[in-house]
């Protein structure tokens, strides 16, 4: 049996134009009102990384001065805290195009129970922020040398 199918070419590109809508609308269409919030919703990208000795965490803090965020510890919760202010060093506010984020930000990072809480530090050198967390010396790793004593799997004669 053959069924005859007819097509509507006006609807077909009716479609077509209205998905091409679609994406343009939620590509290009942003109010300011949702263009600020998007330069305040922002964090520091960051690095985790462990090594035998540490974690080690580094956060991209360019154009961040050490007053400008703080780092606090508590119940093993790092937290990352601040704010990345845009500088008017430019007459009249006359800008083209502003890309980079602005505003406040937090970042929180649950550290685990191998952490010594107590001797972590952490300095700031060219924008980057370095956060060494030492691992407890009972929790390391280490290698356990064994004792042989004896013929280790020796046949006796009875």
């Amino acid at each position: 049996m053959t069924w005859l199918i007819q097509r509507d070419r006006f609807n077909d590109w009716r479609g077509i134009q209205e998905d091409v809508n679609r994406i343009f609308n939620a590509t290009f269409s942003q109010t300011e009102e949702e263009q600020s919030m998007e330069k305040m919703n922002w964090a520091p990208q960051v690095d985790i990384y462990e090594g035998e000795q540490s974690i080690v965490l580094e956060a991209d803090l360019p154009g961040v001065k050490a007053s400008d965020f703080s780092l606090s510890l508590e119940n093993n919760i790092l937290t990352l805290r601040g704010e990345r202010r845009l500088e008017k060093d430019v007459k009249g506010d006359r800008y083209h195009r502003i890309e980079r984020h602005y505003g406040r930000f937090t970042r929180t990072f649950n550290l685990p129970s191998t952490v010594n809480v107590e001797k972590v530090a952490a300095e700031l050198r060219d924008g980057v922020l370095r956060v060494t967390l030492p691992k407890r010396e009972e929790v390391r790793s280490r290698q356990i040398q064994v004792e042989v004593k004896g013929a280790a799997g020796a046949g006796q004669a009875g």
